[in-house]
């Protein structure tokens, strides 16, 4: 299968273009950085931000079976003016593939998009986003959506939780704690701790975006995620503890976020189905 992976340089992007190419696949790697990326790939320099919206980008970027978006610029700031304001370039670039020929379209999402909630996440839970970037992957997600299902093209929507592992490339608590104890910093502000999430690891992640690339019997959204809620405080704990860190945390020190839920976790349903499905071939 030739499936290309856009943003193949980012955190996500690089284990997935491996952990395909191991796989058997034939991946062709874009991003305007390339120097994470697995050798195997057939790397491309494209920036997707900066294309010409009436050029075939399908033909440019070698006429994939299947496209695996993840490009996404300021992931990490979710008030960014940057999620809105490169909108309009995903759609177009996405678009353009689909009018081109492409068949199977599978993109990032974010429990972000559905906003505060609390409880468990499936693909009818209402979206209320409260960032600019779940405000800006819920409007991706709603017109794609709609482009697709009238362009015979299948569209899989992989909606994101709680993503840790390879923390130094990651930008999450996880990161921060390993970057304090490399400074020695033993006393590290945190919150009250108390909010679960789902959390799941890169290389979970990773399995689970490569199964659902292999079929396309289940689309829409679909949840990538463990399934369970963990609190924040026994993830971390856990995690100081794993390593032997000496860190100590300052409970209390910052407020929690106000559009961060008490309790959010998806559905894992959907995902279980695939990677059983797969299991079983």
């Amino acid at each position: 299968m030739k499936i290309l992976v856009t943003g193949a340089n980012g955190y996500i992007g690089s284990h997935v273009v491996t952990s395909l190419i191991e796989k058997g696949h034939h991946v062709i790697a874009c991003d305007v950085v390339t120097d994470n990326i697995d050798s195997r790939a057939q790397i491309i320099k494209y920036d997707i931000f900066h294309s010409h919206e009436h050029d075939d980008m399908f033909a440019t970027l070698g006429q994939p079976d299947a496209c695996l978006h993840l490009a996404w610029r300021d992931g990490f700031v979710h008030n960014s003016p940057r999620q809105m304001q490169d909108l309009s370039s995903h759609y177009t670039f996405l678009t353009n593939l689909v009018n081109h020929g492409l068949k199977q379209l599978a993109v990032m999402g974010t429990m972000h998009e559905v906003g505060y909630y609390e409880g468990r996440i499936d693909e009818n839970t209402p979206c209320n986003p409260l960032s600019l970037y779940g405000i800006s992957k819920n409007a991706l997600r709603q017109s794609l959506l709609l482009f697709c299902s009238q362009h015979d093209c299948v569209l899989q929507w992989l909606r994101g939780f709680y993503i840790f592992g390879d923390d130094l490339k990651n930008h999450s608590i996880f990161t921060k704690l390993v970057e304090a104890e490399q400074r020695g910093t033993t006393d590290f502000p945190f919150t009250t701790g108390k909010n679960k999430y789902d959390f799941i690891s890169v290389d979970e992640l990773v399995s689970q975006i490569a199964a659902i690339l292999l079929q396309k019997e289940i689309d829409g959204i679909i949840n990538c995620c463990s399934g369970q809620p963990i609190s924040l405080a026994e993830a971390v704990e856990n995690f100081i503890k794993q390593n032997n860190f000496n860190i100590k945390l300052n409970y209390g020190a910052f407020p929690d976020r106000p559009y961060d839920s008490p309790c959010i976790y998806g559905d894992n349903t959907k995902i279980q189905t695939i990677l059983t499905s797969l299991n079983n071939v």
